[in-house]
Parts: structure tokens; sequence; C-alpha cells
């Protein structure tokens, strides 16, 4: 008797029918499979996925300007630099708690479609 390939399921399926059939026919009952069907694409996209989000962070970080801040050069930007020993944790804790934060006034900024004047 021939074996009905509609059957999705090995469970179904004779094992001597089985290892009878020819090897298109086990190819076509493994693929009618819905786990081979829709899940080995599946994790072909997500193993894949993650090996090409591998090269694009790899090049983020490769091509990454990794050089110090000279302040000779922020200088002639226009940017003042304070010294490492000037900024401290402690003295940025005082600066800030001495801030006062009760009176504060919102400030509205312009919005695209109202005219600057």
């Amino acid at each position: 008797a021939a074996l009905d390939c509609s059957t999705a399921d090995f469970t179904y399926v004779n094992f001597s029918r089985y290892v009878k059939m020819s090897l298109t026919q086990k190819l076509n009952v493994l693929f009618k499979r819905k786990s081979i069907k829709y899940g080995v694409p599946f994790l072909i996209l997500i193993v894949g996925g993650s090996f090409g989000l591998e090269q694009f962070a790899r090049l983020r970080y490769q091509f990454s300007r990794k050089q110090p801040v000279n302040p000779e050069d922020m200088e002639k930007y226009g940017v003042t630099m304070k010294k490492p020993e000037e900024v401290t944790l402690d003295k940025e804790y005082e600066r800030i708690k001495s801030l006062n934060i009760d009176e504060w006034e919102n400030k509205r900024g312009p919005r695209p479609w109202e005219e600057t004047q």
C-alpha cells in the first residue's frame, strides 16, 4: 500500500513504510511539518541576524573617534575646559546643593508653526 504523504507527523507513519520510502517522499513528509516549515527559517533569521548585527557593531567601534580631547584644540573652538583637579565630585555636589530649586520660572520655547519675533 502506498504511504499517504499528507500526514505531516511521523508518529502516524508506520516505520517499516518510512524505511521503504524514497528520499523525495521522506523530504515531502519532513517539510510538511510546521516545526520545519516555520521554525527552521525563524531560527536561521535569528542566528543570522545576530551575526549581521555583530558586523555593524564592529564597524561602529572600529571607526569611532578614540582620541583624547586636547584643551588647546578646544580653546580654538571657543570651549574653555577646567583642569581635572578643579572638578571633583565633592565640589560639584556642594555647588548643586547651593542652587535654589524652589524659585524657578517655566519658560516656553517657540513652536515651529509660530512666527519668531
